[in-house]
């Protein structure tokens, strides 16, 4: 469970530092009281050998409404759900699950994988590397509508 809430915890991080406007203190503050209160959430909901039970209890979840786990360590280093919903992504979802943390941003975003590690006696997967990764597109600023996406233009 630990390297799982530290993946999550410190991805939410990242959002916020891009947004820029919190110091590296309050960010590193902000990660420690996030990974301690999903760690205490999930404490009894955390199921190695069924990894999907539980999974709705174990979704992070920011539309229209603030997570209250995210609300409660952005209070501790004084930051209101207000500027949060100013500097996070107005609809995201975060789900973390034993051996996987994946997110989407936005309803019709693709879901893209944090963190990946094959269950114990389970099939080996494809390599997080060899599959179009969505972690890059956030680090270089692309969006994650479909890749379908065709734009239409209209001349007069």
């Amino acid at each position: 469970m630990r390297t799982e809430t530290s993946t999550a915890a410190a991805f939410v991080t990242r959002l916020l530092r891009a947004a820029g406007g919190i110091g590296e203190e309050q960010l590193r503050c902000f990660r420690e009281c996030l990974q301690e209160a999903l760690r205490e959430h999930y404490k009894h909901h955390w199921f190695p050998t069924t990894p999907t039970k539980g999974s709705g209890y174990r979704c992070i979840r920011i539309n229209h409404q603030m997570d209250p786990l995210i609300g409660k360590a952005a209070a501790m280093i004084g930051l209101s759900h207000e500027r949060l919903f100013q500097l996070l992504p107005s609809e995201l979802t975060l789900w973390v699950d034993p051996f996987e943390v994946s997110y989407r941003i936005g309803e019709d975003g693709s879901i893209c994988v944090l963190y990946e590690n094959p269950q114990p006696g389970a099939k080996a997967s494809k390599p997080l590397e060899s599959r179009n990764s969505c972690k890059e597109k956030w680090r270089t600023g692309r969006s994650s509508p479909s890749e379908s996406y065709n734009m239409m233009t209209v001349s007069s």
